[in-house]
């Protein structure tokens, strides 16, 4: 049985000081950070430690139709994804994840843009 990423890195605490630093990068950012202006950010890191530790392998399910569901009305353009998507690739690469790996979390992101963005 071959180990998931979501156990070679560490599980959901690892998992977890991620999403917060990647978080922390996109309030940050004068392009991406206006929306979570008015965010649960708590329930926010919750949900996107569970979506991050599912792209990992780990114990989680996400749905495309819940992923459309939760982003359609925040109007994402495309750009404005490769930034966020940029900032989280910096973050797991930050926390050790080797370039092999996160090129594939990356794609499993990439993978779902069509359920994310939505310029309106």
């Amino acid at each position: 049985m071959s180990q998931t990423l979501y156990d070679k890195y560490g599980g959901f605490a690892s998992v977890s000081r991620i999403v917060m630093e990647f978080y922390d990068r996109i309030l940050d950012s004068e392009s991406v950070g206006d929306y979570f202006e008015n965010a649960d950010m708590k329930r926010l890191i919750d949900h996107q430690t569970k979506f991050i530790a599912y792209l990992l392998g780990g114990p989680a399910d996400y749905t495309g139709d819940r992923l459309e569901q939760l982003h359609a009305h925040l109007k994402i353009k495309g750009a404005d994804f490769d930034e966020m998507k940029e900032i989280l690739e910096g973050t797991l690469s930050d926390h050790g994840v080797e370039e092999a790996d996160c090129a594939a979390v990356m794609a499993e992101v990439e993978a779902r843009r069509g359920l994310i963005v939505n310029p309106g």
